[in-house]
């Protein structure tokens, strides 16, 4: 981007370039995470037949008011305004500016104090040298673009934004270590291998001149992905099929499962390289997307019907969910701790838990968490970062849960025997009738 370009006031000729300004800001503004658009712009150069472009106060608070939409992004836009807008000399910014398009403007940074100059005082914007001076940079407070993309949460991302995320996920190494099998590989400082020592020994006359032992074979662990696309999770399912699409091209042994009101196996449609082909699959396979949610009863499907043919040796198992469930709380808990007691780990990714204020108050979750390994957000990239170093720790010893009880039936109280006086039935009398039945006795 270039330099900073000077405001022409309002009664400028047909030489005055304010429209290509706004046009640049409003493009340095979108590189920062600003969602800003056209009809944005438009309206910031109507306001400006009504505010003194001259005056540098009114002109700050006019394209405050129009270009900020929410408030976590206010000092953002102040920084920016300060450095697009900034005077010709002794100004400094504390952010990276090489982050927001002036790569070109920068030849060797300085590091200099910073300054707490308001951009909303009073005062007139001056013009711009020709020379291309350099610029004083406080690197004590830096902000990048990349680290705000990294806090902000998976349903506040533009088009854009999910690009450059995907390009970040696939920097990210996933790691689930390697279990141990029932094989055993020749070699190690195992146990004694008689076979191979015997046929060995027949090059010697039958002398065990050499021994051969065997140790176990190891494999790499496997990973099984259960995702929630009901409705609730509608405005975070777009970024978990690409987290989903990324980490398949990671795992030579991955199974993907979705989930509304019913499982659907999606594994085939992730062998495609391009993510775009592979949503369009999966939404083609899907019937229930964004319908309602029982957890509860797709578990269960998958117990019955996927958990012996894809949970080789202990996999770990990821369940991504807000919890939100419409079917059975005791089929949710019963279900969840067979497939918990199946698996090597059980991990429930919540987008849900980034926020502070958020509490596991849903019948679902409250049903589930109790065979759960661990509780885990999935609302940004610093999160799946987090998710990352978590797998690669896990270790190999497995952690079995708790069983599923129900809860124990209350007793009902006894009623008490009420007796009933009943006429003799003569018709259904029995065939056997004692002498003295129907007489009085004195």
């Amino acid at each position: 981007m270039p330099g900073p370009i000077p405001i022409i006031p309002n009664d400028a000729g047909p030489d005055g370039h304010i429209l290509h300004s706004l046009t640049l800001f409003g493009e340095m503004l979108r590189r920062v995470g600003l969602d800003i658009g056209s009809g944005n712009i438009l309206d910031l150069v109507r306001a400006t037949e009504h505010v003194s472009i001259g005056k540098r106060g009114e002109f700050y608070q006019a394209a405050r008011s129009i270009l900020v939409h929410r408030k976590q992004d206010l000092p953002i836009f102040d920084e920016a305004f300060k450095v697009f807008w900034r005077k010709p000399t002794d100004s400094s910014s504390t952010m990276d500016l090489r982050s927001m398009g002036e790569q070109r403007r920068f030849r060797k940074p300085q590091v200099g104090a910073g300054q707490d100059e308001d951009p909303g005082d009073a005062g007139t914007i001056q013009g711009e040298p020709d020379d291309d001076s350099v610029q004083n940079v406080d690197l004590s407070r830096t902000y990048s673009a990349v680290e705000v993309l990294r806090q902000k949460d998976f349903s506040e991302f533009t088009s854009r934004e999910m690009a450059e995320a995907r390009r970040m996920m696939t920097g990210l190494s996933w790691d689930l270590g390697q279990r141990r099998t029932r094989r055993l590989t020749p070699g190690g400082q195992g146990q004694l291998d008689l076979r191979r020592t015997m046929r060995k020994s027949l090059r010697y006359g039958g002398e065990f001149l050499e021994l051969s032992s065997r140790s176990p074979k190891y494999k790499n662990r496997s990973l099984v992905l259960i995702c929630d696309v009901s409705g609730s999770m509608e405005r975070y399912t777009r970024m978990l099929l690409q987290f989903i699409h990324t980490i398949a091209g990671g795992f030579d042994q991955l199974e993907a499962f979705l989930f509304a009101t019913r499982l659907t196996r999606i594994t085939r449609s992730l062998k495609y390289r391009s993510i775009d082909q592979s949503i369009d699959e999966v939404s083609k396979a899907v019937p229930d997307w964004a319908g309602g949610t029982r957890i509860g009863e797709a578990i269960k499907s998958f117990n019955y019907q996927w958990l012996r043919r894809v949970l080789r040796g202990q996999a770990v198992v990821l369940i991504i969910s807000d919890g939100w469930d419409r079917g059975d709380p005791e089929l949710l808990a019963r279900e969840t701790s067979r497939l918990q007691r199946s698996c090597h780990r059980l991990i429930w990714l919540n987008p849900l838990l980034g926020s502070p204020d958020y509490q596991p108050l849903t019948q679902g979750m409250k049903a589930a968490l109790p065979y759960v390994d661990d509780f885990l957000p999935v609302h940004n990239l610093n999160s799946l970062e987090s998710l990352a170093r978590h797998l690669s720790a896990l270790g190999p010893d497995r952690n079995l849960g708790p069983a599923y009880r129900p809860p124990a039936p209350e007793d009902p109280e006894p009623a008490a025997a009420v007796k009933v006086d009943r006429p003799i039935d003569r018709l259904n009398l029995p065939t056997f009738q004692h002498p003295m039945w129907g007489k009085n006795r004195d």
